[in-house]
């Protein structure tokens, strides 16, 4: 048996869930069709209420949140134009360089040390069109954002970066893979969310729990010309329906357990919250963030160590780590691994061996998943 099986409670992320038996029997009975042909049923009504929820007019089946960022901004961004987004953004740090690779795309980024937009830091950087400077094409915001936590952008900067996207007359996208939680957290409606961007992407298998898929809406005219760009990436599939039903299966039956999610999160921070590597009032979804400055370990030893004693991070440099509850985990199994973790943080790095479990999982390599 390999040490994942084997693990106490897997933290890497929440894309490591398995479908439920309610939702492998959704995919077994769905109706398909070539999607490529547009005689897909199941995964036309996917895209339409998706579109719906986020109050665009239509939206495109993707197999991953990844291609479904790319194939936004390449779709808002000729070949040579500028992206803004923020330096730690999915879209730039874990797309393997895609927007400049198949987009032509040239991307300037910020920094925000709390994590949060500033929409007139993000004003400041927009360039306009004439003379030599290359001009702002589009901006692409993350929401919630992942490395700096899952933290929330509040509703009132992003309404004020609408105002400012419209007014230079830039795209605005809204990278939400975990829109979902947001929406929870907050209550606020999708629709509210999604209308303020001219694209939003959200996908189905972080949090929501199935296998595969994204859904990228936006106007009808964009989304034909993103089903193009799915075309040339090679994301066009044939009887996409089954991967189409699960998504649906999930929006109706795991979206509203979301915020168990969020609570399982809350109970792993208030339990290290004495060790002062985690602040509670910073975890506003399923994503808990170790700061090791402070402590003797290292991100990737301190990973390696919570593997050996089977409960599996991600490192996210030198001396951070990172915990996603999901909905997969029991209250049980969280409070075991915040166990875990409270010996490890309690100890030196030299006391934590597990000689008696030689065969026990390696840390995951910084930046090797972070999705």
């Amino acid at each position: 048996m390999t040490a994942h099986r084997r693990a106490v409670v897997d933290l890497r992320s929440d894309t490591v869930t398995r479908p439920t038996p309610g939702m492998r029997a959704a995919m077994a009975g769905a109706e398909v069709g070539d999607d490529v042909y547009g005689e897909d049923p199941t995964t036309r009504a996917l895209e339409d209420h998706v579109a719906g929820l986020l109050g665009h007019e239509a939206g495109v089946f993707l197999p991953t949140g990844t291609m479904a960022n790319q194939v936004a901004v390449q779709a808002l961004i000729p070949h040579g134009g500028e992206l803004l987004c923020a330096d730690d953004a999915h879209l730039v740090s874990y797309e393997a360089g895609a927007a400049a690779v198949h987009g032509g795309i040239t991307t300037r980024t910020w920094h925000s040390p709390d994590g949060f937009i500033d929409p007139a830091a993000i004003a400041a950087m927009i360039r306009s069109r004439g003379g030599f400077a290359l001009p702002t094409d589009a901006i692409a915001v993350e929401q919630t954002a992942n490395l700096p936590g899952g933290i929330i952008h509040p509703l009132d900067r992003l309404t004020a970066l609408h105002t400012i996207a419209r007014r230079a007359g830039v795209g605005l996208h809204c990278d939400g893979a975990r829109l979902w939680h947001a929406h929870t957290t907050t209550g606020t409606p999708m629709h509210v969310y999604g209308r303020l961007f001219d694209t939003v992407c959200v996908c189905l298998s972080k949090g929501l729990g199935a296998p595969a898929g994204a859904v990228l809406a936006g106007p009808h005219a964009f989304i034909a010309n993103a089903r193009r760009l799915r075309q040339r990436a090679g994301g066009a599939m044939r009887q996409t329906g089954m991967l189409a039903a699960a998504g649906l299966y999930a929006i109706g039956h795991h979206l509203p357990r979301l915020a168990d999610n969020h609570h399982h999160a809350q109970l792993l921070a208030t339990a290290l919250a004495d060790t002062a590597v985690v602040d509670p009032h910073r975890v506003h979804t399923n994503i808990v963030l170790l700061d090791l400055t402070t402590t003797p370990w290292t991100g990737p030893a301190f990973t390696a160590a919570a593997a050996n004693h089977r409960v599996l991070l991600v490192a996210l440099g030198p001396h951070h780590v990172r915990a996603v509850t999901h909905r997969d985990l029991t209250t049980n199994q969280i409070r075991a691994a915040a166990a875990v973790l409270q010996q490890l943080l309690a100890a030196r790095p030299a006391d934590t061996s597990r000689p008696d479990q030689p065969d026990t999982a390696p840390a995951t390599r910084p930046g090797e998943s972070t999705s």
